[in-house]
């Protein structure tokens, strides 16, 4: 697939109102599992909610496909370029009901396998994330609490 053409805003979008949701109720999330050309890395950033690496995701919003979803996700989280390559499917959010939220909503996940083309010095997230690339098997170590990004990760066909 081609690289993305979405013009880069330096303004990340926020809120919810031109969020999908499926017929469940569930949030459509778009995100990437971004690697190096020769896939012997894969880019994780540092979370905002809570302490931890995760993988660039976000909101599949109304007015654009899902791989430009991803694409932008990897923009505004990571500060990168991609080109998508690979569509990893559907992926059930399994962590339990947060207790305190009034958040009950579920997600639903499609993640894509993606080369990275540029890390750009300037991203709309830099103030508020690190990025840093990690090997198979640090990557899966540091998913562990996050089984939806782990199994996109062994989704993808990065190197082991």
């Amino acid at each position: 697939m081609a690289a993305s053409s979405t013009s880069r805003s330096m303004e990340s979008r926020t809120g919810r109102t031109k969020q999908r949701y499926n017929s469940k109720g569930e949030r459509l999330v778009a995100g990437v599992v971004p690697l190096t050309e020769g896939k012997d890395f894969v880019l994780l950033i540092q979370s905002t909610r809570r302490k931890g690496w995760v993988l660039p995701k976000g909101g599949w919003e109304i007015d654009e496909e899902c791989t430009e979803a991803a694409a932008r996700e990897a923009w505004e989280e990571a500060g990168i370029t991609v080109q998508i390559d690979y569509d990893l499917g559907e992926i059930k959010d399994a962590r339990p009901p947060k207790k305190h939220s009034k958040e009950k909503e579920r997600s639903l996940y499609r993640f894509y396998e993606a080369t990275v083309l540029s890390e750009e010095e300037e991203w709309p997230e830099k103030e508020k994330r690190e990025r840093k690339w990690f090997t198979f098997a640090d990557a899966k170590e540091l998913l562990k609490d996050r089984p939806e990004l782990q199994s996109a990760l062994e989704r993808s066909t990065m190197k082991r």
